[in-house]
This record gives C-alpha cells, sequence and structure tokens, in this order.
C-alpha cells in the first residue's frame, strides 16, 4: 500500500510514518518547517505543490496529521490557525476525491466543552477554544466534499518518543520536574485528560489500514483510558525519576482572566466503535506508568 503522511515530523505523524515503513509499505513523509532526512519539504496550504507531489506518488491512503495543535498559539494567530486545519484540509478531501484514496483526518477531544463525558462520536460538538473550533471545522469540512473517503480520527493529548519534550503538552512536563532550581510552577489540578501514547496510535491505523470487506464510520475514536490531570502526570514522572516535587503546585481552579485560553474540562472520548470494528489486536493501549517506566529507563 501506498501511504502518505502529513506533518510527518511531528511527535504522531513521526510515529505513523515509522509504523507503516515497518508494515513494509511504501511511505512519503511530508514536512514543512522540519524537513530533515528522508522527508519531502511540502507546504500543504500550497494547493499547487501539494496536487503535484500527491498525483506523482498517487496514495492509496492519506494520514493527515499536520495541524496547528497549540491551543495558545492558535489564539494569537487565528487566520494561520484555519488555513491549517480547515482550509488546507479540505483541499486534501478534495483530493481524497479525485485521486480516490481515504483520508484520515486526525481531530481531537477539544471538539468537545468537555461538561458531559464520554463523548461518542455522534456527540454534539461545542468547542470552548478557537483551537477546538478550527479542528470542527477541519472536521465539518472534509466530510462535507461528496465523493470524498474522508474519516475523522479523534484523539486525545498524545506522549510518546518526540524530538522536544515541548512537541507534547505532556512530555514537557518532564522539563518541569527535572527542573531543581528553585523555581515553582502553578500546574493545572482540574481538567482531566486521557494521555494517548503515538506508538499505540500509529500501531493501530496500520492494522486499521488491514481491515477488508468493512465499512469504516466517518467518525472515530481513540482514546487511553486512564485519567490524570497534569499535576497528576507530574506526580507520576517524579516518581519514576525519583525526584522531588515539591515545586510544583497543584492548581485547582478553572483557567481565568483574558491571557487563559480556555481548556474544556474532561473530554473522555467513548471508544466501543472504535473497539467494535474488529481491528486485529484492538486498540492495544499503553498504560501510562509503565510505559514512561521502561522508556525513562531505556533512555538514561
Amino acid at each position: 500500500m501506498k501511504v502518505i503522511v502529513t506533518g510527518a515530523s511531528g511527535v504522531l505523524g513521526t510515529a505513523v510514518y515509522a509504523a507503516f515503513k515497518k508494515g513494509g509499505h511504501e511511505v512519503l513523509g511530508l514536512a514543512n518547517s522540519r524537513a530533515t532526512g528522508e522527508l519531502k519539504k511540502v507546504n500543504i496550504t500550497n494547493k499547487g505543490e501539494t496536487e503535484a507531489v500527491f498525483k506523482e506518488f498517487q496514495p492509496n491512503w492519506v494520514i493527515h496529521c499536520a495541524a496547528e495543535r497549540r491551543p495558545d498559539v492558535a489564539e494569537k494567530n487565528p487566520e494561520g490557525a484555519r488555513v491549517l486545519n480547515v482550509s488546507a484540509s479540505e483541499y486534501l478531501a478534495h483530493l481524497s476525491r479525485d485521486l480516490r484514496f481515504t483520508l484520515i483526518y486526525i481531530s481531537t477531544d477539544y471538539v468537545f466543552d468537555g461538561t458531559s463525558p464520554p463523548y461518542t462520536p455522534s456527540s454534539q460538538t461545542n468547542p470552548v477554544n478557537l483551537y477546538g473550533r478550527t479542528k470542527r471545522d477541519g472536521e465539518i469540512a472534509v466530510l462535507g466534499v461528496q465523493g470524498a473517503k474522508s474519516i475523522v480520527l479523534r484523539v486525545p493529548v498524545l506522549y510518546g518518543p518526540a524530538p522536544k519534550n515541548s512537541d507534547t503538552a505532556v512530555n514537557i512536563l518532564l522539563d518541569v520536574v527535572e527542573d531543581q532550581s528553585g523555581k515553582t510552577y502553578k500546574m493545572d489540578h482540574y481538567a482531566t485528560r486521557y494521555p494517548t501514547n503515538v506508538v499505540d496510535i500509529a500501531n493501530f491505523l496500520v492494522r486499521l489500514s488491514a481491515l477488508r470487506n468493512v465499512t469504516l464510520p466517518p467518525i472515530m475514536h481513540y482514546s487511553a483510558a486512564e485519567p490524570f490531570t497534569k499535576y497528576e502526570m507530574c506526580l507520576i514522572f517524579a516518581k519514576i525519576l525519583g525526584l522531588p516535587h515539591s515545586h510544583i503546585i497543584p492548581d485547582a481552579e478553572a483557567p481565568k482572566g483574558e491571557a487563559a485560553t480556555s481548556r474544556p474540562r474532561d473530554c473522555q472520548l467513548y471508544t466501543r466503535e472504535t473497539e467494535d470494528l474488529g481491528v486485529e489486536g484492538g486498540l492495544g493501549l499503553s498504560l501510562f506508568e509503565e510505559w514512561w517506566t521502561e522508556y525513562l529507563k531505556d533512555s538514561q
């Protein structure tokens, strides 16, 4: 199978690219600002450039990981977030229709407001910040292109192997725990998150692509089941690393003030429909503390 991965230099894109290559598929990884090594530099907001690459490669599947995923950055540059998260995604759906490939649009649990979890694929969306709105609008755009084979895959906050800890909202907590300089940190102990491993998602997508004679639903949920606040994740990292954590102060208050980007409280994704597809090995989820214990031991 021929597969294109957009955003292939990001944390999820890197894992997806590696998993499909390991699975013996012909894979083209696209990146823009960090196009190094085997990755091809393509600005997917440039329609002509994107169309030329896709027509030449003729993919069977496209995993669309490229996005502005940082809520605070999206708030500061709403037009940039909209172009990447909505317009570029819609154009890929048009290419999906014309070139007859399956488009997997990676979306987020932040399309929900966090007030009545768990959320099924058919639950009413109601994003509370601009990032969530652009991803919700991206979903509507790709699913609205008649004749395209587009599938939305919603995932929660991600973690896993990363070029830099700052590449994910989970990995960066390691830097907070390891900062023993005397600086103190207020850490969110308000919002419940379901951190999910990018390697698990990538391997699941490879197994999903092998399904035959199964019609995939237009919206799918993939999520780990373990709930943590960011503060609780910090406590796990401190335990694994054997470091004190008194410099990390739990903050159980909802974000407020003009400078605070709204975050939903609990966007747990209901995954039963995904589990019922019959993908070999099921969701194949890692346990958070167990995975990090092994990973950090190996990386020391």
